[in-house]
């Protein structure tokens, strides 16, 4: 928690000059806390998602090299996916991938979402 919160502010001082980090636990289950970061950091017009898009990847980094998760209770989308990748086992990403083409094999569910493009479509990843 320490490290995550202390990377993200030196990551929104250094894109945005300041900002603020909060923490609260989304669910709580057995074997611990599920704890979901919200940053917010002033922008500069015309460079506010390349500015979310910083301090996102810094705050992304240090969740995972602090020994936290990409992972939500709900899903992982596309924001997520990169890191996600480099979690996740790789045997768990071809079940995934093979449950897709099996169930899926058009692509028409959120297309482009496991790094798979709709058949005869270019390359989603």
């Amino acid at each position: 928690h320490r490290g995550v919160i202390a990377d993200v502010r030196d990551a929104m001082k250094r894109v945005s000059g300041k900002g603020v980090i909060t923490c609260r636990f989304t669910h709580v289950y057995p074997d611990g806390p599920a704890p979901y970061f919200t940053f917010i950091a002033p922008a500069k017009r015309g460079w506010s998602l390349s500015q979310w898009a910083e301090i996102k990847g810094a705050a992304s980094d240090a969740l995972l090299q602090h020994g936290g998760t990409i992972t939500h209770p709900h899903a992982v989308g596309r924001t997520h996916a990169p890191w996600y990748a480099k979690q996740r086992p790789a045997l768990y990403g071809d079940v995934l991938e093979a449950m897709k083409r099996t169930l899926d094999p058009a692509g028409v569910l959120n297309p482009g979402v496991l790094g798979l493009a709709p058949r005869g479509a270019p390359d989603a990843g």
